[in-house]
């Protein structure tokens, strides 16, 4: 395993400010180009201390040529915030009236920043780093301010997730991997490698421009393309500002250029910025294996939600078993770490239930009574296809505390600390609404009754619920990694309650239920939509 201190910052994940930047996407009709993919990753880097000359810009956002000659290296930064200024290269428009509308904004609402700043704190060095290194303005660092408010569980009506709001095709593209284990939008290290590379794509696309590569990462590079070839037709200028572009696209950049401005001089808006640490906040252990992500967070002397929290690309209780092999550990904890996973024996990183296959069990029936994925028992017992004996057994990965297993087997060895409860389903009752009366997620819930969130409830049907019986008081604890996030959607023409359900994984009937709307109700194109989706499983 390698244990790399890298130069390393992540936030403190929150929920998304309604009113503030809220998290914009991508278009989704338009794709990146097809250039070739940096394989820059984390590693050995140079020091943040390296006040390499950053030249100057041009009026419209360019770079112009780099001075040879040093920064002066003589007072180093004594924070980030003063690093980041060091390395700003974006002409920042101040004067602009639609960038000065958005700094006067963002300088009413102090405690918005200071939330930000909270959640900046974990990711911030490591990103900043990233960008210093590539040599690009360290004004992206503040990209994810705009795009998710520093909330890496943030999740847009369109789909876009993580800090840096990847929707699913973009993501795909730059190989940002998606499985029931794990979601690369949410990877701190993978999203912010794809996020730079798509954004040094951009900016070599529209020669240089900044501003136009940031309208392209918000609208889509053929958009900005498209509104160019209509400018030059006019005869027209084809900066940033001259473009007529979407309304959401015409307030981001300039939205970029406002906190970026604050940053830069924050005494002049009359905001303070609290400093954020020059040191790591955290390190790049490779595990080389799944890991139970409980039994890391006891490894690492930290809570299991600073766990999620560093770690928010996996969906589950454990790391992905066909990786990423790496966690992100709290810096001061990470040797620590190190020492101990490298005594713990392959084979107690992951706890393994035995069932035994009854007759007419299927693979299916069997993942959905453990809460997994079918997959992950091909794997784990090296099955090709869906076909199973009668009297066999199966190895099912579960959590490494036995009250966290989702098992119905009562020759389950973790059988004795659990009590099955029965729930009869009354009228107007829903996966959501049962779920969170008893404390448990709604994929949890649907799975140890072999249904899923969006199977329908029929009053009277019985359902199982396993609580631990140590603590009557206390559910047992979801085996996934269940993060909700309230979604505003405006409907589109030819919507359905079933299509809109189904494309952010809730029910119709929850659906509805938010919206105090019935289940026959008639869609309105505009019509805004509440949803409440937890992001691990969209």
């Amino acid at each position: 395993m390698t244990f790399t201190r890298n130069w390393i910052s992540i936030t403190a994940a929150g929920l998304l400010l309604s009113g503030c930047s809220s998290a914009l996407t991508q278009n989704p009709d338009s794709s990146p180009d097809a250039l070739g993919l940096s394989n820059s990753k984390a590693g050995a880097h140079a020091s943040p201390w390296d006040n390499r000359a950053t030249g100057s810009r041009d009026s419209i956002g360019r770079s112009k040529a780099r001075s040879n000659t040093p920064a002066d290296t003589t007072a180093p930064p004594e924070d980030l915030w003063q690093l980041s200024r060091n390395h700003f290269q974006i002409n920042l428009e101040a004067d602009n009236p639609r960038v000065a509308s958005q700094i006067k904004y963002y300088s009413k609402h102090q405690d918005y920043l200071d939330r930000v700043t909270d959640r900046a704190e974990r990711y911030y060095h490591y990103i900043l780093q990233q960008i210093i290194e590539r040599g690009l303005p360290a004004e992206l660092a503040l990209l994810p301010v705009v795009e998710s408010a520093y909330d890496p569980f943030a999740y847009s009506s369109g789909r876009a997730a993580g800090p840096w709001q990847f929707i699913p095709g973009t993501a795909k593209h730059f190989g940002l991997r998606k499985s029931w284990w794990y979601d690369g939008r949410r990877d701190i290290v993978a999203s912010t490698d794809a996020a730079l590379t798509y954004l040094e794509q951009l900016n070599k696309r529209f020669d240089g421009d900044w501003l136009l590569a940031l309208a392209a990462y918000n609208a889509g590079g053929g958009t900005v393309s498209k509104a160019i070839r209509k400018n030059t037709k006019k005869g027209l200028p084809t900066d940033f500002w001259s473009l007529d572009l979407p309304s959401e696209t015409e307030a981001y950049v300039p939205k970029l250029l406002a906190i970026a401005s604050l940053v830069k001089t924050p005494d002049s808006y009359g905001v303070s910025l609290r400093p954020l640490a020059i040191e790591p906040y955290f390190a790049i252990i490779e595990t080389e294996g799944q890991i139970d992500l409980a039994q890391a967070a006891k490894m690492a002397d930290t809570s299991s939600e600073e766990m999620a929290l560093l770690n928010p690309g996996f969906n589950r209780w454990a790391t992905d078993p066909e990786g990423p092999h790496r966690l992100l550990i709290p810096i001061d904890s990470a040797e620590d770490f190190e020492n101990r996973l490298a005594s713990l024996p392959a084979d107690q990183r992951v706890r393994w239930n035995r069932y035994r296959i009854q007759r007419g069990d299927s693979l299916s029936a069997i993942a959905a009574r453990f809460n997994i994925s079918t997959s992950a028992i091909r794997s784990a017992n090296k099955i090709k296809g869906n076909r199973i004996t009668a009297g066999k057994t199966l190895l099912i990965p579960g959590p490494g505390n036995a009250s966290l297993v989702a098992s119905n087997d009562p020759s389950d060895s973790a059988q004795a600390a659990r009590e099955q409860l029965s729930y009869k389903v009354r009228a107007g009752d829903s996966f959501w609404k049962i779920a969170r009366s008893h404390k448990v997620s709604v994929s949890e819930l649907a799975g140890w009754n072999q249904m899923t969130p969006r199977s329908p409830l029929k009053t009277g049907k019985e359902l199982v619920i396993w609580r631990d019986s140590s603590n009557s008081g206390n559910t047992l604890a979801s085996s996934g990694r269940e993060t909700l996030r309230k979604v505003g959607y405006s409907v589109r023409s030819g919507d359905s309650l079933s299509d809109i359900a189904s494309r952010f994984s809730v029910s119709v009937a929850d659906l509805t239920r938010w919206n105090k709307l019935d289940q026959r109700s008639y869609l309105q194109p505009g019509q805004r939509l509440t949803l409440f989706v937890n992001v691990t499983d969209s």
